[in-house]
């Protein structure tokens, strides 16, 4: 087992890597303060580890609450759901939500945890590679709103992450991809080393190699963890964790949530970014078709969906989080590990990144 450490004060908390972590009821153990207990999942999850993990749990008082599963399900209405079943339960301040599975539960029962009774204890479980290297990791929490992804929510730090390297066997290929894409992103803003790896090991990674797959989880973790112990509510640094994701989000929202998974929006999304980072003059030509290879050579798509329109991503980018006094900003590249969040653009070469794809 790999353990890694978030500093951040009082709200510090560990990261727990590795194989057939799930079930292991120690590592719960000091992380839970009382006897009540709520796992939230989801319908594909929890057929597959709930009972496993309830098992880990047993000496607790244990509630499932299993939601549908997918981005479109990522709701106000899931949240008020799961809060409701805590009050039917007259669940105390004390208890702890776990969440079972990927991005969209972590979201969703981090910000119940957040809210209900002002605050209750959450650990993640993140069952997805996406949420295991990104998600939950660091505190964001939230759900969508019809004008914009992720619009909604808190920071709210878990007591611990509980990352079951195990659970990516019954991942399907196009969500382990999906989550290769968040994994690449750190090695183009911040981490040149890293990329170098993801250049060889690429195949390794997609073959679900286990050693490969647990140095990426670590060495995406590791990056993840210095990034919010510098900036936790993103007044800086954090939001170069997003690159690709202001046109990435466009893209999901335009195409209506969970038609595009959030990892292949993002990597067309960095693609579009590392092209305008190109066309501005600030990424030169060899580093674009590293940079893009290397997302091709995931399996991912390296372009937005041609029946989305230039100008109805300009409309929904338009109120991404990342607009501060009525500027968009951008997270674009000057290198490979190296990023920058500018308004500082030439507007128009903006708009043929958004009409050449």
């Amino acid at each position: 087992m790999i353990e890694l450490n978030l500093e951040l004060g009082e709200r510090s908390y560990p990261i727990y890597i590795g194989a057939d972590l799930l079930a292991d009821e120690q590592l719960y153990l000091s992380h839970i303060d009382a006897h009540q207990v709520a796992i939230v999942s989801n319908i594909t999850v929890a057929p597959l580890y709930l009972e496993r993990l309830k098992r880990a749990l047993s000496q607790f008082s244990v509630v499932s609450i299993v939601l549908p599963d997918g981005e479109s399900h990522k709701t106000l209405t899931n949240v008020e759901h799961i809060i409701t079943r805590l009050l039917e339960e007259k669940y105390s301040r004390d208890c702890t939500l776990v969440a079972l599975g990927g991005g969209v539960i972590g979201d969703i029962t981090g910000f119940a945890a957040a809210c209900y009774l002002r605050g209750v204890n959450i650990i993640q479980v993140p069952t997805t590679l996406l949420a295991q290297v990104d998600s939950s990791v660091g505190g964001k929490t939230g759900v969508n709103h019809p004008l914009g992804k992720n619009m909604i929510g808190a920071f709210y730090q878990p007591r611990c992450v509980v990352a079951d390297t195990g659970s990516l066997d019954t991942l399907p290929d196009r969500e382990l991809k999906a989550g290769i894409a968040e994994v690449i992103k750190y090695g183009l803003i911040r981490d040149p080393g890293f990329f170098d790896w993801l250049e060889v090991h690429m195949q390794a990674l997609l073959a679900r190699e286990p050693v490969a797959l647990a140095e990426a989880i670590k060495r995406s973790c590791e990056n993840k963890a210095d990034v919010v112990q510098a900036d936790e509510r993103e007044s800086g640094q954090r939001a170069l964790l997003n690159l690709g994701h202001t046109f990435g989000h466009a893209i999901e929202a335009g195409m209506g949530y969970g038609n595009w998974l959030h990892g292949e929006a993002v990597a067309a999304g960095m693609c579009m970014a590392i092209r305008m980072s190109s066309a501005l003059g600030w990424l030169s030509r060899d580093d674009q078709d590293r940079a893009t290879g290397l997302i091709a050579a995931a399996g991912l798509p390296v372009q937005p969906p041609a029946e989305l329109t230039s100008d109805q991503m300009l409309k929904i980018m338009a109120v991404d989080k990342k607009v501060l006094k009525g500027q968009l900003r951008l997270v674009l590249l000057n290198g490979i590990g190296s990023a920058v969040l500018t308004a500082d653009y030439d507007e128009a070469t903006l708009a043929r990144t958004l009409t050449a794809a």
